[in-house]
Parts: structure tokens; sequence; C-alpha cells
């Protein structure tokens, strides 16, 4: 279906995991993610779904662009410098490739995604 539009309606291949099982990531809690994704670009570099985690704080991967959409939850980003942004229902930002820090999430979140993959 090359050139096809995608809708998130409909879910291609879903997976879980426990984020503790990637060695050196979780600082804080026990996070759960499920990810149900939408989109794999042929190259596998830009991915599109939507992504749900429990409570937890762990270090953002790093080379990629990640845009995303908060649909429910409470989550904060925190950069090494120290600063903090803080993302709810409704909100949307862009994690730039070159963010270093923590991905918080107070409480369960879910949210859409597109990533451009650098690595």
């Amino acid at each position: 279906m090359s050139g096809a539009v995608i809708s998130f309606q409909n879910n291609i291949e879903k997976s879980k995991r426990r984020l503790a099982d990637l060695p050196n990531r979780v600082v804080d809690g026990d996070p759960h993610h499920e990810t149900m994704m939408h989109f794999t670009s042929p190259d596998g570099k830009l991915l599109a779904g939507t992504w749900t985690s429990t409570p937890g704080k762990w270090i953002a991967f790093t080379d990629r662009d990640e845009f995303c959409v908060i649909l429910s939850g409470h989550v904060k980003l925190e950069s090494e410098d120290g600063s903090v942004q803080e993302f709810r229902a409704g909100d949307s930002f862009l994690i730039p490739d070159g963010f270093r820090g923590w991905w918080n999430v107070v409480e369960t979140t879910t949210k859409h995604f597109v990533i451009r993959d650098h690595s």
C-alpha cells in the first residue's frame, strides 16, 4: 500500500516490554511499555505509533527526533541541564536529536508518536 494514508485506528503490530529489561536504562520505578506500531518505513528509520507507559523514570533514548501528542497521563522531561518540562493530555512537543536527560512518567501515560531514527 505504498502512498496510502496511515490510520491510527488500525494496529499493525503490538508489543509489550518491561523497560528494566534494558540494561542501565531505568533510574526509578518499574515502567512497563505497550506500543502499537502503525507505520514503519521500509528503511526502518521513520516510525509512528501509540505508546503507553506505567510510572517510572529512565534515561531518554538518543539519536532520534521524536514528536509526541499526549493523549492521557502526565510526564516530565528532565534535561541534563536541570530544566524540567511537564506535559499532560492535549499537549504536543518535539524532542530533538541531541536531547540528553530523562523521561519521568508521573502517571500512566498514552501518547501518539512519530520518530525519525538517526542511529
